[in-house]
């Protein structure tokens, strides 16, 4: 199964969907307005999709012999079994779908990545520990799949950190997956180095022993390894340190053609950015025009470090 754009699962409340307890919903702008004019997006509400009515009594978390149980507010009603027996079946579902991505609603008892409020009998307030009991099942039988919660979504780092992995995933969907080889691999592996870079340097270097090492292990084996490990690499955070490596890394590529004028124009940008006074797009406007202008090097023409998702969605 194979679509022209990333495919991401999302919380159905942050559609604007009325699903929620009380009827309502949480509708995420970015995610239902911006976002999904360049994804296909798959709706689930794991509380409604379990049989649960609208509207309904609250959830919480409550600890059990078992671990967490998913508890109603005024009945005590146990949804746990019912819920965990969904979750499972979606997710084999939604495995089967393909998805490059999923947004959850945070705080969510069914969909909360992180923080998700834990009731223990005789405290006096919840404590902040848990994780939605459809989103921990998500997690688990999809663990190479990237997550975010709406609420990160609103950080610009955050969001472009999902941003590059949702468009990073698809396009290893389309070009890995479906036909793979060896050569594919290390031509994939080539056009991201950079963008592998800015994210963690250290496994940057790891992912470029899998390309280079492809023939040690079957090539769906290292696929997999190599799809995990750019995930993971994307997952972390960037800093103004790494990006302005990168950028003075790129910066090497214009010795031989730009002015000493023009290489001190670059350096103060890339100085600048590093101390905070301006955004990463200062300085890589910069670099993109005179890449247009010379036309250094093929090789970094083809980075996606420079457009790893389209503009539209902002965040740089």
């Amino acid at each position: 199964m194979s679509t022209s754009r990333p495919r991401i699962g999302v919380s159905s409340c942050l559609l604007g969907r009325q699903v929620r307890f009380d009827g309502g919903h949480k509708k995420s702008d970015f995610v239902a307005d911006t976002l999904s004019r360049f994804v296909e997006l798959v709706p689930v509400c794991p509380e409604v999709e379990s049989g649960m009515p609208v509207p309904r009594e609250s959830l919480r978390h409550v600890p059990g012999r078992a671990g967490l149980r998913l508890i109603g507010n005024r009945s005590g009603a146990d949804h746990t079994d019912r819920m965990s027996s969904f979750a499972e079946q979606r997710v084999a579902e939604l495995a089967a779908l393909e998805l490059d991505g999923f947004v959850l609603k945070k705080d969510s008892p069914s969909c909360g990545l992180e923080r998700v409020r834990t009731y223990r009998e005789g405290a006096a307030r919840p404590v902040r520990t848990g994780t939605g009991l459809f989103a921990a099942l998500l997690r688990d039988g999809l663990p190479a799949l990237p997550l975010t919660e709406e609420g990160w979504l609103r950080d610009p780092g955050l969001r472009e950190s999902f941003l590059e992995r949702i468009f990073t995933h698809h396009r290893m969907r389309m070009v890995l997956f479906e036909a793979p080889s060896r050569g594919k691999l290390v031509a994939f592996h080539s056009e991201h180095k950079l963008l592998y870079m800015a994210r963690s340097p250290v496994l940057y270097r790891e992912l470029g022993r899998i390309a280079a090492q492809s023939a040690a292990r079957p090539l769906k084996a290292t696929i997999e390894l190599y799809a995990a490990q750019a995930m993971a690499a994307l997952g972390e955070r960037s800093t103004p340190g790494k990006q302005a490596n990168v950028l003075q890394h790129i910066m090497g590529y214009f010795k031989e053609v730009l002015t000493a004028s023009e290489k001190r124009e670059l350096l103060s940008l890339i100085d600048d950015f590093r101390a905070g006074l301006h955004g990463l797009l200062v300085p890589l406007t910069l670099l993109l025009h005179h890449l247009r202008a010379h036309e250094v090097s093929a090789w970094l023409s083809r980075q996606l470090y420079f457009r790893p998702y389209p503009k539209e969605l902002g965040a740089r």
